[in-house]
């Protein structure tokens, strides 16, 4: 078998097809989580904490010989900054995603229990030697 062929059915097995629309599925659903934080969440618990926006939280480490304030500025003048407001939000989404993919696989686990048939019962023979067995051992 060639390398080309043995790659061929490597890449057309199940697993690495799923595994495909998996991640591509999985970076559409986190860009869509991404603006579920941004633009929903995070406005609403910065008007929980009296208007507060998270973006705004950040250390400036270098020299800031313009005095400027806003983070954007900061970056493009390649001034060093600490925006741990950024994380806060990026670890924010983070969770939110976890937590949507947990009751996704929890969903898909319930249906797929629920689908599978109940374990046939015991046959009456097989009770009845288990249980001379089990006297025998007596």
């Amino acid at each position: 078998m060639s390398m080309m062929e043995e790659f061929k059915a490597f890449a057309m097995k199940g697993n690495v097809v799923d595994l495909a629309v998996g991640v591509i599925i999985g970076g559409a659903f986190g860009k869509i989580v991404d603006s579920a934080v941004n633009d929903l969440i995070m406005p609403l618990v910065g008007k929980l904490f009296g208007g507060f926006d998270f973006s705004s939280l950040f250390v400036i480490l270098g020299d800031n010989p313009n005095k400027l304030t806003a983070l954007a500025d900061l970056k493009k003048a390649g001034i060093g900054v600490f925006a741990y407001g950024n994380f806060i939000t990026i670890v924010i989404n983070f969770l939110i995603l976890a937590w949507i993919i947990f009751l996704m696989i929890k969903a898909m686990n319930k249906a797929r229990n629920a689908a599978e048939p109940p374990p046939a019962p015991t046959p009456e023979d097989v009770l009845l030697l288990r249980e001379i067995r089990d006297n025998l051992k007596k």
